[in-house]
C-alpha cells in the first residue's frame, strides 16, 4: 500500500474565479484500448454536446491504454480536426494507470472521466461538475442506484453491481452508492493530494479513491443518471470481480493498520464548521460518553472488589467510603485523559479536587442508599448490599458524567489531540492552522509550516498593500494557474435532444 505523503493540506472551498481563457475549466478523459469503432462516434458526440451545452472552456483528452488496433491513429486524426481534443499514449495497461497520468498532468481544475461507450447520459454532465466548479464538493460520481436514476441494463450486471456495493458497505463502511459508474470528477487540487495514496491501476482505482476520500472526510457528490447497458462491452466480469475483491481486502487492511496517511487531507481551519471552535456547542458527545461509560463500568468492578476486599476488616459504610475514594481518584484521572482528552499536569489538582467534590455526591448517594437499606433490614445479605450499591452508582454515575462535562473539565478543548488550532487579531488576520498528528508517529517530525494568506484586493488602488494568501492554498503555487475567463452560457443554443 502507498505510504507516500501526499502534497499537502487541501485549499479551502472556493468558486473558481475569472482569469485565462486559454485555460479549460474541464478536462474530460476517455480511457479507452482497442475501441477502433467507438472511439470517434463517441469523442464527436461528447464533443458535440460540450460545445452547445457546456457553458465554460473544456478539453477531451483521450487516454489510449497501449491499444494494439487503429485507436492511436483514430485518436490522432480526432486531436489534429478538432482543437479541444487531445491524445495521450501510454504504453502499458490499466484504466486507473491511464486517469493517474492524465490527471496528475493536467492544468484544468475540474477533472472528470466517463467510459468510451457512453452508457451514462450526457445530460448529466453538467450537474456532476457543477458542484465542484462552485466549491460545494471534492468529487463528484455518477450513481446508477439512485432512486431517481432511469437503468436499463440485464439482472446479471444489477445483481454483481449491487452485491458489490454491499461488501463495499459492510466491509468498508462506504456511504457512497455506486462505485462502479463510469462518470465521475474530481477537483484538481484534491487529485494532487489524493492520487499518491492510491495504489490500484486497474478498475479497482474509482472504489480505492472513492474510500481514501470519505475516509478522509471530503464531501463526495451524488448524480442519479440516465444509464444503458452496452450489450458489447469487452470488461471481463469475473476477473474485474476478483481483483476488486482483493483491492477490498487491500485497502481494509491498510485502514485498519492506519498504514494511510490520511490526516494529510483534512481541511483548513474555517473551511468545515466542523472544525471551527464554537463557544457553548458541546463537541463529541457521543465519543466522551462512550469513553465514560467504559470506564465507568471497569471502576464499578474495582469499587466492588475494594469493597468486598475492605468489607472483611471494616463495617459496610467504612469501607463503602474508601472504596468510593481510591475508585473516584482512578476514575478522575481516566476520565481527564482518555475522555476528555486533558494532557499534562496543568491542572490536575484542580481537577482531582473538584472530582472529590463530585465523589462526596456519590458518597452521599449509595452512603443513603445503605442507610436506607439497614433501616429497611436489621442484617441484609451481601448480595443485597451488593444490588443497592449497583443501583445507586448507576444514579452517581449519570450525575458524575454531566458534572464531569459541564464543571469539571468544561475547559477540555484546551488540551484536546489531533484538533485544529487558530487565532487572529484584527491586525494580523486569520493565523496558519497547525494541526496535530498523534494518530502517525512517523509525521511527527514534519511540522506543518506556516503559509502566507490569499490576495486581498486593496480599496485603494494606488495605495501599496501587502499581498496576503490563505493558508493552504499555496502549498505548490497553484493558484497561479487555477484561475481563467469562464465563457458565457449562449442562451439561444437550445436542442430538445438534451
Amino acid at each position: 500500500m502507498r505510504t507516500d505523503s501526499s502534497p499537502g493540506t487541501l485549499p479551502a472551498r472556493e468558486h473558481l474565479p475569472a482569469g485565462d481563457a486559454g485555460t479549460p475549466v474541464l478536462d474530460v478523459v476517455i480511457p479507452v484500448y482497442n475501441e477502433e469503432k467507438d472511439l470517434q462516434p463517441c469523442v464527436l458526440r461528447l464533443h458535440e454536446h460540450l460545445k452547445r451545452t457546456f457553458p465554460y472552456a473544456f478539453r477531451i483528452t483521450i487516454a489510449d491504454n497501449a491499444s494494439t488496433d487503429t485507436t492511436p491513429l483514430v485518436a490522432a486524426r480526432l486531436e489534429a480536426e478538432i482543437p479541444e481534443v487531445t491524445n495521450f499514449r501510454l504504453e502499458q495497461k490499466g484504466r486507473g494507470r491511464a486517469l493517474r497520468t492524465v490527471w496528475s498532468a493536467s492544468d484544468a481544475p475540474i477533472l472528470a472521466y466517463m467510459d468510451v461507450d457512453l452508457s451514462t447520459d450526457l445530460n448529466a454532465l453538467l450537474p456532476l461538475v457543477a458542484p465542484l466548479i462552485s466549491g460545494h464538493s471534492d468529487l463528484a460520481i455518477g450513481s446508477r442506484l439512485a432512486r431517481s436514476s432511469r437503468v436499463v441494463r440485464g439482472p446479471k450486471r444489477e445483481f454483481i453491481s449491487r452485491t458489490y456495493n454491499l461488501i463495499l458497505r459492510g466491509s468498508l463502511q462506504a456511504r457512497f452508492s455506486d462505485a462502479q459508474c463510469g462518470f465521475k470528477a474530481i477537483r484538481r487540487d484534491v487529485a494532487q493530494a489524493l492520487l499518491p495514496l492510491v495504489e490500484d491501476t486497474g478498475w479497482f482505482f474509482d472504489t480505492e479513491m472513492l474510500v481514501l476520500a470519505e475516509r478522509a472526510g471530503l464531501r463526495i457528490h451524488e448524480v442519479p443518471v440516465d444509464w444503458v447497458d452496452d450489450p458489447d462491452s469487452t470488461v471481463h466480469i469475473v476477473k474485474t470481480a476478483t481483483d476488486d475483491l482483493k483491492g477490498v481486502w487491500r485497502v481494509g487492511k491498510a485502514l485498519a493498520t492506519g498504514a494511510l496517511p490520511l490526516d494529510r487531507l483534512t481541511r483548513p481551519f474555517g473551511d468545515d464548521p466542523r472544525d471551527r471552535d464554537v463557544e457553548d456547542v458541546p463537541k463529541g458527545l457521543a465519543r466522551q460518553l462512550v469513553g465514560f461509560c467504559v470506564i465507568g463500568g471497569l471502576s464499578t468492578l474495582f469499587y466492588l472488589l475494594l469493597y468486598s476486599g475492605f468489607r472483611t476488616f471494616s463495617g459496610s459504610q467504612v469501607a463503602n467510603a474508601l472504596a468510593l475514594l481510591v475508585s473516584a481518584v482512578a476514575n478522575t484521572a481516566a476520565n481527564r485523559r482518555l475522555t476528555f482528552g486533558v494532557r499534562g499536569r496543568g491542572g490536575a489538582i484542580r481537577h482531582q479536587a473538584q472530582g472529590l467534590v463530585v465523589f462526596g455526591i456519590g458518597l452521599a448517594l449509595t452512603s443513603g442508599s445503605l442507610a436506607a437499606l439497614n433501616a429497611a433490614s436489621s442484617d441484609p445479605a451481601h448480595s443485597t448490599e451488593l444490588a443497592v450499591l449497583i443501583a445507586a452508582n448507576l444514579a452517581a454515575t449519570v450525575l458524575r458524567f454531566l458534572l464531569f462535562r459541564a464543571w469539571v473539565f468544561s475547559d477540555r478543548r484546551d488540551g484536546l489531540p489531533s484538533t485544529v488550532v487558530a487565532s487572529h487579531t484584527p491586525e494580523q488576520g486569520p493565523s496558519s492552522p497547525t494541526y496535530a498528528t498523534a494518530a502517525y508517529p512517523q509525521y511527527r517530525q514534519q511540522p506543518y509550516q506556516p503559509l502566507p494568506q490569499r490576495p486581498v484586493a486593496p480599496p485603494n488602488p494606488y495605495q501599496n498593500q501587502t499581498t496576503r494568501f490563505r493558508a493552504g492554498e499555496v502549498a505548490d503555487r497553484s493558484w497561479e494557474d487555477a484561475t481563467m475567463h469562464l465563457q458565457p452560457v449562449r442562451p439561444t443554443d437550445t436542442d430538445p435532444r438534451d
